[in-house]
């Protein structure tokens, strides 16, 4: 598989996931493996994350690095967890992403699936017809001449109703709709396509999330209502605090840390 280098001297982890084409060959041990030095950091809350993250942009770092790097992630912890549950090219893989930059990561993590040969489904669950970020717009529009992924757009919780009716048709579930700053219960779309997740959930489709199950506090491990249980959640930069509270862990399941570019000095804020 192919992938455009995408480089940077700034963490010392090398090399990072879009320029390491190796990690689509890895099973879930050697991915926890490759991205070791990650997993050993001290794990941070939201706020935390959040401010790493601006300051990495101040630094020069540029969002869409970032998320080139966190979508080449997680398109190889699905494809590992779906080769490990026999599921791989056996169905589409759905990915739900909200409007935001964790939708982003969905994204860039369906071109990168389609290219390694699946066919892929992504949903951009928001009311309106657009992501509302420049660098999660700008992946939405490059899947659009990617032949292995179909876009759709759902603004209601009855055109996901629709969409989940052959939920269990699908291979993997992916999880992309909120990251970090969820508080308080869910509103349509969201709440439906997190509702949708669930369903999927009880036809044994494997459900990977992107940063934080959806309405998993990164902080606190606490849920808000509805909220998505994961088989793996894909988690960025350093372990987070909220997923390995008792509550946090357990609607996270296995937990892998990815690096993605983000300068250890960004977190000293």
């Amino acid at each position: 598989m192919s992938t455009t280098p995408i480089s940077a001297a700034a963490d010392p982890i090398s090399p990072l996931p879009a320029d390491d084409p190796d990690i689509f060959e890895l099973d879930l041990r050697g991915l926890r493996q490759r991205w070791g030095s990650a997993a050993t950091r001290p794990a941070i809350g939201s706020e935390a994350m959040t401010g790493a993250d601006l300051r990495a942009q101040k630094m020069g770092i540029r969002g869409q690095f970032l998320m080139e790097h966190a979508g080449a992630a997680v398109a190889a912890a699905v494809k590992a967890i779906a080769e490990a549950t026999g599921r791989w090219k056996k169905g589409p893989i759905l990915i739900l992403s909200g409007p935001g930059n964790n939708g982003g990561d969905g994204f860039v993590a369906a071109r990168y699936l389609a290219r390694a040969g699946a066919d892929v489904a992504v949903v951009l669950v928001s009311s309106s017809a657009r992501p509302s970020t420049p660098d999660a717009a700008r992946n939405w529009d490059r899947l659009d001449p990617e032949p292995g992924v179909a876009r759709i757009h759902a603004s209601s919780g009855l055109e996901l109703r629709v969409l989940g009716k052959d939920i269990d048709r699908a291979s993997i579930v992916v999880d992309s709709l909120l990251g970090t700053g969820v508080s308080g219960e869910l509103r349509d779309p969201i709440r439906s396509a997190v509702e949708l997740v669930q369903r999927a959930r009880t036809a044994k489709v494997p459900i990977v999330a992107v940063d934080t199950p959806t309405a998993v506090d990164l902080t606190s491990g606490d849920p808000s209502d509805p909220v998505v249980q994961a088989d793996l959640t894909v988690t960025f930069h350093r372990p987070k605090r909220g997923l390995i509270t008792k509550r946090g862990a357990a609607l996270a399941g296995k937990v892998l840390v990815a690096p993605i570019g983000i300068p250890l000095e960004a977190d000293r804020g």
